[in-house]
């Protein structure tokens, strides 16, 4: 019987890098992981094969439409649709690699199979009908989130779909209807819109991206609609059904009404994703679950099961990969007896898609909620000299800023390369940073990030370039 002094349940971002982190603080640890690959839901069937297929369908687009303007004179393009799916499986394989070499560095023993806890301090690791009870001081949660199904609409990963679905088809579907108009399919839509697909996105609420600053959503749309994009806000898919030919979804208004039937090729269901906690044994071994099915922890990520704790999707708080990275290494300093912590008010999202969105802390739905006094500055991508050069203009960043104080509250930000530019923000609010620190600070020329500062020089009315 092995002992430990952690066993990590789950090898993604969050378990993965709690599992580094304990090793470099001295401890004997193990990962268990069910799936063939080290990495999870991010590394083989989310975030980086979705980003490849961003990449390379971006890159088609701008052959086919942008070179021509800068005088890059190409022979249309034509889609080799299996070589861009191994262009991105060589993503895949080189990122799982990578985690499969930092185990090996740092002396991470690796237990294939399913994990699952027997009470503090043991964990059952089972797999082909053989099991093994390893002993250990401390035991973390990393099972992390798997995909929200829609009642009546059985998924089959062939033509109704889902994110991991979507990433593999092996063919550009003539119209692609897309359940739900959240960061997972819009990027999904990206792609496909992007190779050809026609793309119909419904959503029950009366708004894409739920929880982003409004405004923000709203441009968003807008561009997305120019890009193709056919909306469907405040509808709900109520059922799909195969003809054969095509899928037939029934589309009804979510305040009621007369339905309508639309035609596709292949429906994506994207609603969001739940806790993924089957098999783990959490109710035998007495670990709480609050309503939503996600494990209930303390402030130092602890569980009602003394020496068991969790991290990731599968806690509360937003399904990010750096996130759940971020409470990973915090809780293997706890557990060494350090002070690891998370500063929940600055954790960044991205949608990937082009142009990229990007924002960090509070919306300004948020503050008018709470009564909070603030500012705003807003500095939109045509008045930047580097977006005006390379013709990328779409967008605008806006800075919301205490009143009182000046500290900056929230960055939210919808430009190329919005997902690199955010991190400033995120520096300067992680040290209570206020508007005036970020207009004084010099910025290179010519850059997209000057449009940061103009934002900031905004907030109290002077900025320069507009």
């Amino acid at each position: 019987m092995a002992t430990y002094d952690l066993v990590v349940i789950g090898t993604g971002p969050g378990g993965y890098v709690c599992a580094v982190r304990a090793a470099q603080l001295g401890m004997k640890v193990a990962v268990v992981e069910k799936n063939a690959t080290l990495g999870g839901t991010c590394l083989n069937v989310g975030c980086m094969p979705s980003k490849a297929l961003l990449h390379a369908s971006e890159m088609f687009e701008e052959a086919a439409h942008s070179f021509g303007k800068m005088g890059v004179s190409v022979s249309a393009p034509k889609l080799e649709l299996p070589a861009m799916m191994n262009f991105k499986q060589q993503g895949i394989d080189g990122n799982v690699k990578g985690v499969e070499f930092l185990m090996k560095k740092n002396k991470i023993d690796v237990l294939k199979g399913t994990g699952k806890i027997l009470g503090t301090g043991k964990v059952e690791v089972s797999a082909d009908g053989k099991s093994q009870v390893v002993d250990t001081k401390s035991i973390v949660i990393a099972t992390g989130s798997d995909i929200a199904r829609l009642k009546g609409i059985e998924i089959d990963e062939k033509r109704i779909v889902s994110s991991t679905g979507a990433l593999s088809l092996d063919k550009v579907p003539g119209k692609l209807l897309i359940v739900g108009a959240g960061v997972i399919g819009l990027e999904l839509g990206s792609v496909w819109k992007r190779l050809g697909a026609e793309v119909i996105v419904v959503e029950f609420l009366d708004r894409i991206l739920p929880g982003m600053d409004g405004e923000i959503a709203k441009q968003f749309q807008r561009i997305l609609e120019k890009q193709g994009f056919v909306f469907k806000l405040g509808a709900k898919v109520a059922g799909v059904e195969n003809n054969g030919k095509a899928l037939l979804a029934k589309i009804e208004p979510a305040a009621g009404g007369a339905a309508e039937t639309l035609d596709a090729d292949v429906v994506l269901v994207c609603i969001g994703r739940v806790p993924y906690t089957d098999g783990l044994g959490l109710k035998e071994a007495g670990v709480a679950l609050d309503n939503r099915g996600r494990v209930q922890i303390d402030p130092h990520f602890a569980t009602s099961v003394k020496g068991v704790y969790a991290i990731g999707d599968v806690v509360a708080g937003p399904m990010l990969a750096h996130k759940a990275e971020d409470e990973g290494v915090a809780v293997a300093e706890i557990i060494a007896g350090q002070a690891g912590h998370v500063n929940y008010d600055v954790i960044p999202g991205v949608v990937y898609t082009t142009p990229e969105v990007s924002c960090v802390g509070k919306t300004e739905e948020e503050l008018k909620q709470a009564g909070q006094a603030y500012t705003v500055g807003k500095f939109p991508f045509t008045a930047n000299g580097r977006s005006k050069v390379n013709q990328t203009t779409d967008g605008f960043v806006k800075i919301l800023a205490d009143a009182k104080t000046d500290r900056v509250l929230g960055v939210h930000i919808i430009g190329r390369e919005a997902g690199e530019m955010i991190h400033e923000a995120c520096v300067l609010m992680e040290f209570g940073g206020s508007a005036e620190d970020l207009a004084r600070t010099c910025h290179a020329h010519p850059t997209r990030s000057e449009a940061i500062k103009e934002a900031a020089l905004a907030v109290g009315k002077r900025a320069i370039h507009m």
